[in-house]
């Protein structure tokens, strides 16, 4: 019978009572499932819409914001790479926008020259591959490299380790830098796992590469050097250039008449020092200066070959660097030869010179008029030095070192006209010029304007975005459940976690329904008179927090020598004062008559137990199992400080190791698989619950 009577559910009072009652109840259910959906939203975000507080988040709606989010994955959290390969200006990728009008023509001659002239490795690098900013999930690119070496090696790391002459110390520590190519000090990945890289790199669709650009990175060279205002570029080298867009890097050494020797020195600095080696070229003409530099360096063939593992009979067979090697002494000659190299003994023997003329370091800065704080901080440079002093003590150290042939043999520099510097921004360029003939009929034919073929640029965020327009609903995918792919395997491969975890909840579900029970039983059944003063002390237990007893808890299990065992996660709980106290009333409430009964019909005191007690009590023990279960399950501090040994760890300790690491998607990723168990739980144990309050109300 309800409450309210149809009849006074008619008053304007009650209605009010009624709509205040709802309103009451919705009010406290948008408090709880708010912030469960601000977390689900948080699960799939990455850092560039970690600021966003929004239930639904963003990309799953806006294109926009979609493009963003691929971009920076693309990418690799790479901001400055994204600028430089897209042409940009972007402060962060939170403000990346789609292009206004992309142009389909051109980016299909890209693709078509991409297919035609495929060029080599290390022009390219492919996309998806770490989230090292924001400590994010693993992306699918690194996803699926992994899982390759997983099956090459039948999942054992050690095996991978063994092969590839890696470290990795588990599956979820194993990662691959992204590539870069572009400063001289990046280096092609020459070891076993960089060559396995770059074959798996290569089967990957184009869609999901990105070139480097050295005219985008000689941009960014210019921005540092002279701010990103194009102004004081301007001031600095007599030009007028609207936007930094419009300047290029030659192919060449700048030269002619409406060039400036400040562009000149740009080119040069940036190609000879900056630039990596496998964007630069030498002419043929270069030759001679090469096999020079290397009898100066070397003295005999034989010292070449003992270096460098070759056989050459002399230096006129040495043939010049065509496309530098990823590495070794060879490589490394080349660069000094590019950059300028001096023979260590002529600096020696200048410095010599300068020490035994002078004695003292201030003495030669008064007669030069410098400010050198040793001799060995006295520069020797291949041309003559300004100042009449310096030039004699130049001159005379130098004396009888010259040669006809090669000049001062002792330096060794090559020359900037024959340098010239070959990339894919060329490569592509040249396709078109072999293809079109002329930038107008390019224009004509690619629906494009440019004025010169140095304006011509591989169109690589065009392309992005059109191939981007054909896989949202994969990507939207993909950013939604990447961080709970990364914590699932996480949890996977990460030691026995999982079977630790379901080991130590059943063990503490199955002692909680049998050490409790036949505690209250006893209390119930057979009425000790200290029954209450039992009871009082169990009560007790419960005014000291679980973080007052870890520490003799521990001092004792380790007196046992229990640490590290599941009997040490199990045995401190195993007795539990609130179930006790909960069992012995629910007990107490049970007909007495029952048990009288089945004494009378022979039951001994165990079945009595098993068949009447426990069998009329499963909504409490359903109680006690869902408490154990969330207590054990939930169980973290006391886990960790009792099982130090990672092979005992469970899996909310696990769980906290994976946080310390990781970015805001991926901890609530965690947070919500973790909770699904005891949601299943508590789901299994609801209805034996229900059951047993509802029941006896309707008898």
């Amino acid at each position: 019978m309800p409450i309210i009577s149809r009849i006074g559910r008619r008053t304007v009072k009650v209605r009010l009572l009624i709509f205040g009652i709802f309103a009451i109840l919705i009010a406290g259910a948008v408090t709880m499932v708010y912030p469960f959906l601000l977390m689900v939203s948080g699960s799939t975000k990455s850092a560039v819409d970690a600021s966003e507080t929004r239930v639904i988040p963003r990309f799953l709606v806006d294109d926009a914001a979609l493009w963003a989010k691929h971009v920076e994955g693309l990418f690799s959290e790479s901001l400055d790479m994204m600028r430089q390969v897209h042409n940009s200006d972007v402060p962060a990728f939170d403000q990346v926008e789609p292009p206004a009008e992309p142009n389909p023509a051109l980016a299909q001659a890209w693709l078509d020259f991409l297919r035609e002239k495929d060029p080599p490795h290390y022009t390219y690098t492919i996309g998806y591959v770490r989230a090292s900013v924001s400590r994010g999930p693993a992306p699918h690119a690194l996803r699926a490299f992994k899982k390759e070496r997983i099956e090459q090696f039948d999942d054992d790391i050690n095996a991978l380790n063994r092969a590839m002459h890696t470290e990795f110390v588990g599956w979820n520590s194993f990662f691959i830098l992204p590539e870069q190519h572009l400063k001289r000090r990046d280096k092609p990945l020459a070891t076993e796992l960089g060559l396995a890289f770059r074959d798996f790199k290569a089967r990957q669709d184009t869609e999901s590469r990105y070139y480097f650009t050295p005219e985008g990175f000689y941009r960014e060279y210019l921005k540092t050097q002279y701010t990103r205002k194009i102004e004081a570029y301007n001031e600095k080298h007599g030009t007028e250039h609207a936007s930094y867009r419009e300047i290029h890097l030659d192919r060449r050494v700048p030269a002619g008449p409406d060039r400036t020797e400040k562009e000149r020195e740009d080119w040069v600095e940036f190609v000879r020092t900056l630039l990596n080696l496998l964007w630069v070229r030498a002419d043929p003409e270069a030759a001679v200066a090469y096999r020079h530099f290397l009898r100066a360096k070397y003295g005999d063939v034989d010292t070449l070959n003992h270096s460098y593992g070759t056989n050459y009979k002399d230096f006129d067979a040495v043939r010049l660097i065509e496309e530098p090697p990823d590495g070794g002494l060879a490589l490394t000659d080349w660069g000094a030869f590019l950059q300028g190299w001096k023979d260590p003994d002529a600096v020696r023997t200048y410095h010599d010179f300068l020490k035994e003329k002078y004695r003292d370091i201030a003495a030669l800065n008064r007669d030069y008029g410098t400010h050198h704080t040793s001799f060995d901080k006295v520069p020797l440079t291949r041309e003559p030095p300004a100042g009449d002093l310096a030039l004699v003590d130049w001159c005379a150290a130098l004396a009888g070192w010259e040669d006809e042939e090669s000049g001062f043999r002792h330096f060794h520099i090559l020359p900037a006209e024959q340098i010239r510097v070959h990339s894919v921004d060329f490569m592509f360029r040249d396709h078109l010029r072999e293809k079109h003939g002329t930038v107008d009929k390019a224009n004509e034919a690619l629906g494009t304007s440019y004025s010169d073929w140095l304006d011509v640029l591989p169109p690589q965020r065009d392309a992005h975005y059109l191939a981007f327009h054909r896989k949202k609903a994969a990507l939207r995918w993909e950013l939604a459940t990447r961080n709970y792919v990364t914590v699932a395997d996480y949890m996977v491969r990460h030691g026995r976690g999982i079977l630790n975890t379901a080991i130590y909840c059943a063990l503490a579900v199955l002692g909680a329904l049998l050490v409790n029970p036949l505690a209250a039983y006893a209390l119930s059944r057979y009425k000790p008179p200290s029954a209450y003063k039992v009871l009082l002390f169990l009560m007790l237990t419960m005014a000291f927090p679980p973080m007052v007893t870890q520490i003799p808890v521990f001092l004792m299990l380790r007196r046992f020598d229990l640490l590290n065992t599941f009997w040490a996660l199990i045995l401190p709980g195993l007795a539990n004062g609130y179930s006790i106290f909960l069992l012995k009333g629910f007990f107490d409430s049970l007909p007495q008559e029952l048990y009288e009964s089945a004494a009378l019909d022979g039951a001994g005191e165990l079945r009595i137990f098993l068949q009447i007690t426990m069998s009329l009590s499963k909504p409490i023990l359903a109680v006690i199992s869902l408490n154990a279960f969330t207590v054990a399950y939930s169980n973290f501090m006391f886990a960790l400080l009792i099982c130090q040994d990672r092979k005992m760890w469970t899996l909310m300790v696990w769980i906290y190791d994976l946080q310390q690491n990781s970015g805001q998607g991926v901890v609530c990723a965690a947070l919500i698989l973790a909770a699904i168990p005891t949601f299943l739980m508590f789901a299994l144990c609801q209805n034996i619950i229900m059951r047993g309050i509802v029941v006896p109300v309707e008898k």
